[in-house]
Formats: structure tokens, C-alpha cells, sequence
């Protein structure tokens, strides 16, 4: 990973295709949540405030200019997979990981001591997290 997507950002270094873009959060962005989680933490099952949670996804968004809100999970260290191209999924899927297949949706997988993992198609018609 390098420099430069955004500031407190991550960005791939591999090449990405056109169609495809991934980040990696760090504790360098300025957040809402205070306390032992002070900065901005997106994970809602570390008994932060809901609110301030809120408001760090909702940066998220409009830090990386993302056209929707990224699927949340509850990941909870299983093998389950979420399609998330499916119209039926609940709000944040039991999970650990996700997979897509369409244009515009935005993957995300929330880590502490575990690496993210980001895999794509190499035309970018499919992606993982």
C-alpha cells in the first residue's frame, strides 16, 4: 500500500483496474468518536457511540467521494461470504467477507490485528473484501 489517496489513506500497491478503487483507513483522520476510541473508528461492536459511528461512515464517504455507503458487516472470524449483490441482504450481513460483481458498490471489511484483504478481477468486473 502507499500514499495518496486521501489524507489518513492508504492506497493499493498493485495495479488496480480503471473500474476499481480501494483504501485502507488509518488512525490519522480526524473523527467523532472520543474516549478509548477516540478518532475515527467505523466499527459499531466496540461499544463506541452509535452516533459518532455514524458520523465517521458518513466522512468515509464523502472523504473518498464514494457514490453509496460501503456494506457493513458483522464479521465475527467465521468463513461466511456475503454476495452483495443480492437485493435481500439485512443492513450488515453476518460476515467476514463480501463479494460483487456491479459497478457501484462498495465493499468495506473493518480490521485491528488481522490485514485486510482486497482481491479483484484483473478487468475489474468482480471485487472481494
Amino acid at each position: 500500500m502507499g500514499l495518496g489517496i486521501a489524507r489518513g489513506c492508504l492506497a493499493p500497491s498493485w495495479r488496480v483496474p480503471a473500474r476499481v478503487r480501494a483504501a485502507v483507513t488509518t488512525r490519522h483522520i480526524a473523527g467523532a468518536s472520543q474516549g478509548p476510541h477516540a478518532g475515527f473508528n467505523l466499527g459499531t461492536r466496540c461499544g463506541d457511540d452509535a452516533l459518532a459511528v455514524a458520523w465517521n461512515r458518513g466522512a468515509l464517504v464523502r472523504l473518498l467521494a464514494l457514490p453509496r455507503g460501503p456494506l457493513w458487516l458483522q464479521q465475527v472470524h467465521g468463513c461466511a461470504v456475503a454476495d452483495a449483490d443480492r437485493d435481500d441482504l439485512p443492513d450488515e450481513p453476518v460476515a467476514d467477507a463480501a463479494v460483487s460483481h456491479r459497478a457501484g458498490v462498495v465493499l468495506a471489511v473493518l480490521t485491528a490485528d488481522c490485514l485486510p484483504v482486497l482481491l479483484c478481477a484483473d478487468d475489474g468486473s468482480a471485487v472481494g473484501a
